[in-house]
């Protein structure tokens, strides 16, 4: 799960990381009234959409009057952004940050993620941060510092001074920003968050630090324990497949392929997917029924992959254990007679009941195409949507 960058703020003042002075405004006039509050100007004023890349895009601009905010808010307000995370769809920007503005003596870049490859918490940062990161981890790769935290120590003292010595910082920076990184650590583990992230953390004239933006993102299987953080769910901002999908406990992401799949199991989901592209089609969605899936499920996931547009054909992979291949069968037949499927229909299935669930797709009257195993299953459906 996604949050705005307001309300990433939120967090940090909560755990004392330094943030800008600044509101949130959904309108011009909030706007002028928050800038007004500030006691001076230039002020900045930040579209609020769930994506990165916003300065490039024309969501990020300093307005050094009452009148240059109303200007400039009421340009961004309503704008269609894009960026280079949102696509070339773009984010309709439906409220804005106003912050004060301030004196930037140095702009760094500071993360944490969970590492799967080595079974901890990283700490990902660097002397150049700012808009261009990315360009900088591609091009310049030696200009990142990562440090690695067991999960079950937890951050000590050695950790930020590590990060402190390798950004290079003035021995004066150093106790504020060991402070910082502390506080963002146990924000991270005290949420559950697969990323938190300040994309500039900047130091000012009196070497104060402070989180220019932020950035968090939470583990949606954690969501549970945090009621909190999901009154920050902007349904708006999320794929309206994927807010569907999550009302009957679907797993399910969409991509920009072309190849709907549903599949029972994430492993074997990944697995799917890149068997199609082996084959030379591209998957339009990760779709995990799970184990306990039941006919009304199956029918709500047919729904929902075809409801992708770009759908030329589907792809039905059920290793039957949990849920027995008869159930996916019958929920495949339902579907199909209330959904209306209207794209080739490719399925692999094996395991419990496998020959009762063959019998019922048979008996069907249904246009489907069975298949041996899933190499050739994928080659059926990349034939499919290619021809």
């Amino acid at each position: 799960m996604k949050i705005h960058e307001y309300q990433a703020k939120e967090l940090f003042k909560k755990y004392n990381i330094p943030i800008p002075e600044g509101s949130v405004a959904f309108n011009v006039q909030e706007a002028q009234a928050v800038a007004e509050k500030l006691g001076g100007y230039p002020v900045v004023v930040k579209a609020q959409i769930h994506a990165g890349g916003r300065g490039k895009g024309g969501g990020v601009k300093l307005a050094g009057s009452r009148e240059e905010v109303a200007v400039i808010a009421g340009q961004i307000l309503g704008m269609n952004l894009i960026t280079h995370q949102t696509g070339p769809e773009g984010r309709m920007v439906k409220k804005v940050l106003v912050e004060q503005g301030l004196n930037i003596q140095k702009e760094l870049y500071l993360s944490i993620i969970p590492d799967r490859a080595t079974a901890t918490v990283v700490i990902i940062a660097s002397e150049a941060g700012g808009m261009d990161i990315e360009a900088v981890a591609e091009k310049t790769p030696e200009k990142i510092i990562k440090v690695y935290i067991n999960p079950l120590v937890g951050i000590q003292a050695y950790h930020c001074r590590e990060v402190a010595y390798g950004l290079n910082l003035a021995p004066e920076t150093i106790k504020p920003f060991t402070a910082l990184l502390s506080r963002l650590y146990a924000l991270f583990v005290g949420y559950d968050c697969s990323l938190v992230e300040i994309n500039p953390l900047i130091i000012i004239a009196d070497q104060a630090v402070i989180a220019l933006d932020g950035k968090v993102n939470f583990d949606d299987s954690a969501l549970f324990r945090h009621k909190d953080i999901l009154a920050y769910r902007v349904l708006d901002e999320e794929n309206p497949l994927e807010v569907d999908a999550s009302k009957y406990n679907l797993n399910y992401i969409a991509l920009d392929g072309n190849v709907g799949n549903m599949v029972n199991g994430a492993g074997l989901a990944m697995a799917t997917m890149d068997i199609i592209k082996q084959a030379g089609a591209s998957p339009a969605n990760f779709l995990d029924v799970g184990g306990g899936a039941n006919a009304e499920m199956v029918e709500n996931g047919f729904r929902i992959i075809l409801s992708d547009k770009n759908v030329k054909g589907i792809l039905i992979n059920i290793f039957g254990g949990i849920l027995r291949c008869d159930i996916l069968a019958e929920g495949v037949v339902q579907a199909a007679r209330k959904t209306g499927i209207t794209v080739p229909v490719v399925v692999r299935m094996e395991g419990t009941n496998v020959e009762e669930g063959r019998r019922i797709l048979s008996e069907s009257g249904l246009n489907l195409t069975t298949a041996v195993d899933l190499k050739d299953a994928a080659q059926k459906v990349a034939a499919i949507v290619k021809g």
